[in-house]
């Protein structure tokens, strides 16, 4: 086997060795793909000719402006075009992406341009006082600004900075990219929520995002022309990662700035909408929309869902609407989604619609540019597969990111034992699926007892009256924890604190029934995930 050496003579060359990125994507797609509708959003319509040269001048001009390969270009923006293409011009000129959460506040922003470094930031006009605030905030150089306006939503230009269509304007159409010399380059930064103190910044690699999109087309069972609403957060590790991987497919994105149950169906309805994602809590929008908020499809509409653990009396209702659900798993340190709930068909199309349910709230097995996840214990050791020993998911592969920028401490710790440790626990069944039961910091530990507050929550949602529901830990001075359950009612519901108690006895083990039942809207993040570490606050009266 000698030959297969590279002493021998074989090795990488410029013929045989391309470093893989997606911008290779759309530089494919506008020579296969160039009259296909690439970008929607309203009345702005873009071929994948149009598309890649308005990524090009954004490239070119940021180059012209001074940025140099490795800085940082910041975003604040909604789900609109310019995201989309920010996703492209950004890295086509060298720098690294940094899109924040637009529902963060001044503080955390400003924390965020400093810590990255941020030489740029594109702002949506109507988080232009944000921005603003938010370098206040800073300690260093300050980012320019560049403002994006939507006139269509209401938010013409304000006049005070430049805009962005003037911007790119000033761009060339024939700017050469700037590829990367090495797939490590990072490619973008992305912070995590920073619910426990500081957002750490996770960097991101093209040959991740690469294979990201690669791993999705296979695991979604995408084929030529896709049509996909952003409901996602382009903001939230990319949007998936689904922007840079449209163009393989020669696909639509289509941009969603509003996220209603009204401006879904709409979408599906008049964009022929075919693939979409979203929290459990879009799902639960749409199963509760009032009937004239929705419109009539002749086509099945398959859709990501990720997040909490959907309740199983959720996913049987929205199949019912004409979508097909998949559970995935994933986190920000993940590019996305590595893991899906595979639908392996035989035994399981025989089963009843709550077996269903029930099966499709798993996490499942990994994507393809994945090695197999493993759920391990406090010593690192797998557990059990026998579906109730609890520990903790572990992943490695292609898709997980290069640290966390400035933070060597914290990637040695994501990274002990091989594998980054994401902090979820589970179970592992025999078929190797996994099943989330709780985050580590969300488990209620009542009398010695372990409760999950996902199971706790599904059987909640089970009550005809519950719009949400969130489970968190109370201090209790005999059990030391008990579940407190936190609910939102449907519009007309009078069900009492004592019948979602009795309700939840009927099924749970006394035990596991939630103690106390406060009925509020719940806090939610800008991807739909309930903030439990504000439910706790509350809870217990700090």
């Amino acid at each position: 086997m000698g030959w297969m050496k590279d002493e021998t003579g074989l090795g990488k060359t410029e013929a045989n060795f391309v470093p893989l990125t997606p911008l290779s994507h759309l530089r494919r797609a506008v020579q296969v793909f160039p009259d296909r509708l690439a970008n929607v959003y309203g009345n702005h319509r873009k071929t994948y000719v149009e598309y890649y040269e308005r990524c090009t001048r954004f490239a070119s001009a940021l180059v012209k402006m001074g940025v140099q390969p490795g800085d940082v270009v910041a975003t604040l923006l909604p789900n609109i075009p310019a995201q989309c293409e920010a996703s492209f011009g950004v890295p086509a000129s060298g720098a690294v992406l940094n899109t924040i959460n637009t529902r963060l506040d001044a503080s955390t922003v400003g924390y965020i341009f400093d810590h990255g470094e941020a030489k740029v930031v594109l702002a949506d006009t109507s988080l232009l006082p944000l921005v603003q605030a938010s370098i206040e905030k800073m300690e260093g150089p300050a980012p320019t600004i560049i403002e994006v306006a939507d006139p269509q939503a209401g938010f013409p230009p304000s006049g005070d900075y430049i805009e962005y269509e003037d911007f790119i304007a000033g761009g060339d159409a024939d700017f050469d990219w700037i590829m990367p010399e090495d797939e490590w380059e990072s490619l973008a930064l992305n912070y995590t929520s920073g619910t426990t103190g500081r957002p750490k910044g996770v960097v991101y690699h093209h040959r991740g995002a690469y294979l990201m999109t690669m791993g999705t087309v296979v695991s979604w069972r995408l084929t030529l022309h896709p049509v996909y609403l952003t409901i996602v957060p382009l903001f939230h590790c990319n949007g998936w990662n689904h922007t840079w991987m449209m163009p393989v497919l020669g696909g639509t994105v289509v941009c969603c700035r509003d996220i209603t149950a009204k401006n879904v169906f709409d979408a599906i309805a008049d964009e022929g909408v075919t693939h979409m994602g979203g929290a459990p809590i879009v799902l639960n929008a749409l199963v509760n929309s009032p009937a004239e908020d929705r419109r009539e499809f002749d086509h099945v509409v398959e859709t990501y869902t990720a997040g909490a653990p959907p309740a199983p009396a959720t996913l049987a209702k929205i199949e019912e609407l004409g979508f097909n659900i998949t559970h995935v798993y994933g986190l920000t340190e993940t590019y996305g989604h590595v893991t899906e709930c595979y639908w392996k068909g035989g035994d399981w199309d025989n089963m009843s619609t709550a077996e269903v349910a029930a099966r499709k709230s798993q996490q499942g097995v990994a994507f393809p540019m994945m090695e197999p996840v493993i759920v391990r214990d406090s010593e690192h050791n797998p557990v059990p597969m026998d579906g109730t020993t609890q520990g903790e998911i572990t992943i490695r592969g292609n898709s997980v990111m290069k640290g966390y920028l400035k933070n060597p401490e914290a990637t040695e710790e994501a990274f002990k034992g091989g594998y980054f440790n994401s902090g979820d626990i589970a179970v592992q069944h025999p078929d190797s699926y996994i099943q989330i039961a709780d985050r580590a910091k969300d488990i209620i530990i009542s009398g010695g007892e372990n409760i999950s507050s996902v199971e706790v929550e599904g059987v909640l949602m089970a009550h005809p009256d519950v719009l949400l529901a969130a489970v968190v830990a109370k201090n209790d001075e005999k059990w030391g924890e008990v579940p407190c359950a936190f609910v939102e009612l449907k519009p007309g519901a009078t069900a009492t604190d004592k019948d979602l108690i009795a309700f939840s006895r009927e099924t749970l083990a006394g035990f596991k029934a939630p103690k106390h039942v406060l009925f509020q809207e719940l806090p939610k993040t800008s991807t739909g995930k309930i903030q439990k570490f504000e439910l706790r606050k509350i809870a217990n009266g700090y």
